[in-house]
């Protein structure tokens, strides 16, 4: 297992552990005379939903992508050519020099889940996490609807 992995884990179980708390307390409140905190009760009530509904998200995107990223590694497609620094992370600069190739790649074949998910590898590299989270969910719905 991979130390991120791992993380991802452990921080999913402490959410669980959370979310266990806030609905234990929201039944206590909802269970109570007073219709202020009945109300409080059940608006608490949404946190766990919402948090629910939230890490379920997020492990359907990371089951996905990790599903795309081994489809690449076993065509041999996967980007692989950005040099890591010291701390294992790509250097930014040698990615944004590379970057265009993969932007031109997307603009040559907008439907290509592959197109996309390199480009999301490259965002990711170049330092860009939100738009490298938008091309892998444009990628995972492409790979979807074929």
């Amino acid at each position: 297992m991979s130390r991120y992995l791992a993380g991802a884990v452990v921080m999913s179980l402490l959410l669980v552990v959370y979310l266990g708390f806030a609905l234990v307390y929201a039944s206590i409140l909802v269970r109570d005379d007073n219709w202020i905190v009945n109300a409080m009760g059940y608006a608490l009530l949404v946190i766990p939903l919402v948090g629910a509904w939230g890490l379920f998200a997020e492990w359907r995107f990371g089951v996905g992508v990790d599903r795309m990223r081994h489809e690449l590694l076993d065509a041999g497609q996967f980007p692989n050519q950005f040099q890591a620094l010291a701390s294992g992370r790509p250097d930014k600069d040698q990615a944004l020099g590379q970057f265009d190739q993969f932007k031109a790649d997307v603009e040559g074949s907008p439907d290509s889940w592959v197109a996309w998910c390199r480009l999301g590898v490259a965002y990711d590299a170049a330092g860009d996490r939100s738009r490298a989270r938008w091309a892998m969910r444009k990628a995972l719905r492409l790979r979807a609807s074929k």
